[in-house]
């Protein structure tokens, strides 16, 4: 029973499925986008997009993402790392 308590390893977490998404969307080139507009696509809320996206700034080694603009929202720019 206490099996059936624990989380799945299955599951993506929220970050690995938002890396995701940015990967599948800068295939093509560079993209640039403000969370409100992807939250839907994620299934995440755009404060959690902001905090990750921090996250992966400093940690993603196969992206390259940068703040790009601070009206209204936080506009962010992400493509393939070279």
């Amino acid at each position: 029973m206490s099996s059936m308590l624990q989380p799945s390893n299955d599951e993506p977490t929220k970050e690995e499925r938002l890396k995701s998404y940015l990967r599948g969307k800068a295939e093509d080139g560079e993209m640039y986008f403000k969370s409100k507009f992807i939250a839907d696509d994620v299934g995440l809320s755009p404060k959690e997009i902001g905090a990750l996206m921090v996250k992966i700034s400093d940690s993603a080694t196969d992206l390259e993402v940068e703040k790009w603009s601070y009206t209204s929202a936080t506009t962010w720019r992400v493509e393939l790392a070279s």
